[in-house]
């Protein structure tokens, strides 16, 4: 049982309701005359981009100084058509074919395993020995390497 003194009038209605004070404020009239205190520039300030409408600062601007972009040198350039592949060594190989049992050295069986992404080219190189006989499809490979996987009596073939 909740004491007199604390209890709530309970007749509220939605035309009685008024905002808590102090949580609003009065709307400032801007370019009402001169009188008013905010009339002739409408505290926008005197000329200049800023004060008329449409104004966008850009988005690098740094108030007048020279932007970073502009101050920082510029070095080299980045080459479009480049075709960088995922490299595999031929040491590598033998040890990934007893890992996951390859019959084939190809993207594919890469990807399947979770070696590379989809879209990723395979280049093989002749750093170490390979010892098993496999055949592979791959994007690119070094003459060394595919000298020596011929000599293990395994086949290359060269996928675009």
């Amino acid at each position: 049982m909740i004491p007199r003194k604390f209890k709530i009038k309970l007749n509220m209605k939605l035309h009685t309701l008024k905002p808590a004070e102090g949580s609003t404020h009065k709307q400032k009239r801007i370019g009402r005359g001169e009188a008013s205190g905010k009339g002739g520039t409408s505290t926008q300030g005197n000329k200049g981009g800023q004060s008329r409408a449409g104004y966008a600062r850009k988005n690098a601007f740094e108030g007048g100084q020279m932007p970073i972009q502009r101050r920082i040198p510029k070095r080299g350039f980045k080459n479009n058509n480049k075709i960088t592949y995922k490299v595999f060594n031929l040491g590598q190989i033998d040890k990934l074919q007893e890992k996951y049992a390859f019959a084939e050295f190809s993207a594919e069986n890469l990807y399947i395993n979770g070696l590379i992404n989809r879209t990723d080219k395979v280049k093989i190189l002749a750093t170490g020995e390979l010892k098993s006989k496999l055949s592979f499809k791959v994007n690119a490979i070094s003459e060394k390497a595919k000298a020596a996987i011929e000599a293990t009596g395994g086949s290359v073939e060269i996928v675009k």
